[in-house]
């Protein structure tokens, strides 16, 4: 024999297959155990051996529900015999019939006009059963299940949450088969077994199951395209398209996550690492640090050297007078390193398995760099992603908001960066300045310094790097301001922001480029502050694999 026997404080459930002399062996062996002395099973032939094993499991419950205080050991609802039923529904009686088994299970077939549940799972059928409407609580109801166990524990609920006139089908389907066959019955009955379907007169029918999402399957369902013998069928069957929308979804729900939670918020320890150029080969640690990292005093660094603060590439600490060499990675640790907040609202608008593109909030930024190392994009799609280490084709201030693309591979990154560094790629911005252009149209070429003065800020320069941005007056406003549009086509760090500057129209929310040609100190805004207004509203570029152009559009929110 092989089977399942399943044992519990509530009862015994049985399914099991062998031998007619086999089965009554068993049958009376159950009979000697105190309260079985009355067990009658539901019996229905096989050509073959429908199980693969015998198993025997106790179980907190037979079948699992999840609701305390329901015990079908001392009390059931009334129970209805096939004979009885059928005679109600060839009278015609105004009776609902409730079919408490889930959804796939359905699918095979049930009564004609029964009332189905949306439940893939037993533990959902009370929250079902708070959907259904008032008066049903007084209508009288004959609920039935495969065998009858699930209505052991259906019933008394469903009189515990009001409902009046609770019948359920003594035997379930099974029986009522076994008894008055198909009368009032369409399809077949789903059975937990290898021959997952069997019809009216108990025999085995060519029905099948999906192993992926276990909707049964008839022979016509069989046939279809879709069906992959243990992958798919036309129930789950997912288009690329679709199977890349779920993963989306998922990847959207753990970015949110970072609302309640930023890894960089509670103090960790930070090894910020420190690469050797061919400038300074050969000079002593004290000198390479106070050189390369200036906003730190030389005073500052030699007692963060005397501390066992600075370590090679072995994390082990290095003395004053060590020698670097070029090519050389040294870590400055930070042991209790806190970041400051930043805005984690991102949205991703598109993913495939070569390009993600998102929009971005602000402020956040995008690499490691100053005081942020884990509250960046870069960190954060690193853990949605993980294991693949998605990397930013682009780039983009962490006070700026709007679309970036994401490349998913190396392979990928080199042909979007390519694009974005010949100039192949369409970038539109929205601005919002202080003040009124005098004209409509008009581009600024002003050339922007190669090295960074202090916050990392840069300024016009005539033997700094070429640049050149087209702008467009989008609306004045009364209260003083405009809202333009920036088209740069080259990709100079800040310049959008630089040449509206100097061209006097300096960007409303802006802490580092101010009015009358000023700078300022802060490089990246705090999380309470005004917002930039300047917004990367849309990208268009040829995707790496296919070479399809693709364009993407965020709208302005200022």
């Amino acid at each position: 024999m092989k089977g399942t026997i399943l044992l519990s404080t509530e009862g015994i459930n049985l399914f099991v297959a062998g031998a007619n002399d086999k089965i009554e062996l068993l049958l009376l062996e159950l009979r000697k155990v105190p309260g079985l002395g009355g067990l009658e099973p539901k019996r229905s032939e096989s050509s073959h051996q429908p199980f693969t094993r015998m198993l025997v499991r106790i179980k907190k419950e037979i079948i699992a529900f999840g609701v305390e205080g329901i015990d079908p050991g001392k009390r059931t609802s009334p129970k209805l015999k096939a004979k009885e039923l059928k005679q109600w529904l060839d009278e015609g009686r105004p009776v609902i019939l409730l079919d408490t088994r889930n959804d796939y299970e359905v699918k095979l077939g049930s009564f004609q006009k029964a009332m189905t549940l949306p439940i893939s799972h037993f533990r959902n059928f009370p929250k079902a059963i708070e959907q259904l409407p008032a008066e049903m609580k007084e209508a009288p109801i004959v609920m039935f299940c495969t065998g009858g166990i699930r209505c052991e524990k259906a019933g008394p609920y469903m009189e515990s949450q009001g409902f009046k006139n609770i019948f359920q089908l003594e035997g379930g389907i099974l029986k009522y088969f076994e008894e008055v066959g198909s009368a009032h019955y369409q399809g077949d009955c789903f059975v937990f077994d290898q021959r997952v379907g069997v019809d009216p007169m108990l025999n085995e029918t060519p029905n099948s199951q999906c192993f992926s999402c276990l909707s049964p399957l008839t022979e016509e369902e069989q046939k279809d395209s879709r069906y992959v013998l243990g992958k798919t069928c036309p129930f789950c069957f997912k288009t690329t398209e679709e199977k890349r929308a779920v993963a989306m979804e998922v990847r959207q729900k753990k970015l949110e996550n970072f609302k309640n939670y930023l890894p960089g918020k509670l103090p960790y320890e930070n090894l910020r690492p420190i690469k050797v150029s061919k400038a300074f080969d050969g000079v002593t640690i004290l000198d390479l640090l106070s050189s390369v990292l200036k906003h730190i005093s030389r005073d500052q660094w030699e007692t963060e050297i005397g501390n066992e603060k600075i370590l090679n590439s072995d994390e082990l600490p290095v003395g004053i007078f060590h020698r670097v060499k070029s090519g050389e990675r040294y870590l400055h640790k930070l042991p209790t390193t806190s970041e400051p907040d930043v805005n984690t609202d991102i949205k991703l608008l598109y993913e495939d398995e070569s390009v993600i593109v998102i929009d971005k909030p602000a402020p956040l930024p995008v690499h490691a760099g100053g005081r942020f190392n884990r509250n960046t994009l870069q960190y954060l799609l690193n853990e949605v992603y993980a294991p693949q280490r998605p990397r930013p084709a682009h780039r983009l201030d962490a006070n700026t908001s709007g679309i970036m693309v994401i490349a998913r591979s190396r392979h990928s990154a080199s042909r979007i960066q390519t694009q974005f560094a010949n100039g192949k790629v369409e970038k539109i911005y929205h601005a919002k300045v202080q003040g009124h252009p005098p004209e409509d149209l008009f581009v600024c070429e002003l050339a922007i310094s190669e090295m960074p003065l202090e916050c990392g800020s840069r300024t016009i320069s005539e033997s700094g790097l070429s640049a050149k941005t087209e702008f467009k007056v989008l609306e004045r406003f009364l209260d003083g301001t405009s809202l333009i549009q920036a088209k740069p086509i080259t990709g100079r760090t800040n310049q959008i922001r630089i040449h509206l500057w100097q061209l006097g129209f300096s960007i409303y929310g802006e802490q580092l480029y101010l009015p009358n040609k000023r700078l300022g100190n802060t490089q990246t805004h705090a999380i309470a502050d005004p917002p930039l207004c300047l917004r990367a509203v849309k990208v268009t570029f040829s995707h790496p694999m296919t070479r399809l152009k693709m364009s993407f559009e965020v709208p302005s929110v200022f």
